[in-house]
């Protein structure tokens, strides 16, 4: 079997929460290795966020599989010196600790870089490395909140609502995984290292495809529409008579077809409709017709015609039907670590590779669980060693 496409890259990982987490598993499912350092006494927060089983903390085994702990106090001597050795001897270094911090333990890029001019340091942070806004507290809502998402997300007329997930955390991490990847791929090229900001709110505004058209287009802005689309129509959800379904008729093709499947002709040949552009600006009293039908009809029987049709269309799921939806688990798509509780399931990467692998090893480490191998490996003396693990347990193995 080929290797992971990051096999053989080291990747060190100041980071907590979600942010420099999720972009660092990025980087272990495709085969980096990946050492998490956190503080002993300070350890990253989601280690005692639940939901648990047998004591170990099911979120962070989801958001930092396939990784290794190594225990530091990067404050103390000894601490901040094992770290040193470790970024001598790797590739990358993710964080997303305030920014400032990492320069004041003296372990900015330019301290890190002067070990090893080669490595690429890579920080994710709420508002990025400089500009006015960088003191500030940037947690996920504060993102979607500033970048506009949250005036866009909502029924129309209602309160401001945050995305489900934490779609501005999650962004920046892919954005992050995503530069370091291609920094690695620019120093085999040149062979110089780089250093890499990216924020949780220029990741929001970038996904800003539609609203961005209208502002500099049209000097439109943007407003709640709840599941509608913002230039196209019907494209969202649609009562029927026991739930929601969701359509996209959008094409004259998929429009017509629609029409038919649901015996909705005189709406295909009312003037109103009668062109993308039509329907777009007369949806609100398109939407409202629709639904006299569909309301009638059970969302199976929809749905059923409308594939028939051959128009694109689906249910609105609830995660209990998705994590044992047949087309997920027919690819594979949900694992176990080897040696975890059964019940310790993994969502697998969404990539996948002909030949490359991508990784599906260990769930979540313990604290600490490899401080000694790691520090032994890198050449850390062994009373450099000892004065690191300084008599933490959770340092110990």
């Amino acid at each position: 079997m080929s290797r992971p496409p990051l096999d053989g890259v080291t990747v060190l990982e100041v980071g907590v929460f979600l942010a420099a987490p999720f972009a660092t598993r990025q980087l272990a499912d495709l085969g980096a290795r990946v050492i998490k350092v956190e503080n002993p006494d300070a350890p990253d927060p989601v280690r005692s966020t639940g939901p648990f089983v047998d004591g170990a903390g099911v979120a962070f085994a989801q958001i930092n599989r396939n990784k290794e702990s190594v225990a530091l106090d990067l404050r103390s001597p000894s601490g901040r010196a094992a770290f040193l050795r470790l970024a001598e001897w790797a590739d990358v270094v993710v964080e997303n600790l305030r920014p400032g911090s990492m320069r004041r333990l003296r372990l900015g890029p330019e301290d890190l870089q002067a070990v090893n001019p080669q490595l690429i340091c890579a920080s994710a942070s709420g508002w990025g490395q400089s500009g006015p806004l960088t003191d500030r507290p940037g947690l996920d809502i504060m993102a979607q909140a500033r970048g506009g998402l949250m005036s866009v997300t909502g029924e129309s007329g209602g309160d401001p609502v945050k995305c489900g997930v934490p779609v501005a955390d999650l962004s920046c991490a892919l954005y992050l995984a995503l530069a370091v990847t291609a920094a690695l791929q620019a120093r085999d090229r040149d062979g110089r290292g780089e250093v890499i900001d990216v924020s949780l709110y220029e990741s929001v505004v970038s996904l800003a495809v539609w609203e961005a058209a209208g502002w500099f287009g049209r000097g439109d802005v943007g407003h709640r529409l709840g599941s509608a689309h913002q230039s196209m129509a019907p494209y969202q959800a649609l009562r029927t008579h026991d739930g929601h379904v969701t359509i996209g008729a959008i094409t004259p093709a998929t429009w017509a077809a629609f029409c038919a499947a649901l015996d909705l002709e005189a709406l295909r040949d009312d003037p109103r409709f009668g062109t993308a552009g039509e329907r777009f600006r007369h949806r609100g009293e398109l939407i409202p017709l629709i639904e006299q039908a569909t309301m009638g009809r059970s969302t199976a029987d929809v749905i059923a015609g409308l594939d028939a049709a051959g128009v694109p269309c689906e249910p609105i799921a609830d995660y209990s039907q998705v994590f044992t939806d047949e087309h997920l688990t027919g690819r594979d798509f949900f694992w176990s670590p080897a040696g975890e509780p059964a019940s310790v399931r993994q969502v697998a990467s969404p990539m996948r590779f002909s030949r490359a692998p991508v990784r599906r090893n260990t769930g979540g480490p313990a604290l600490g669980q490899h401080t000694r191998a790691v520090l032994t490996e890198v050449g850390v003396p062994a009373e450099e060693i000892e004065a690191v693990l300084g008599g933490t347990t959770a340092a110990r193995p």
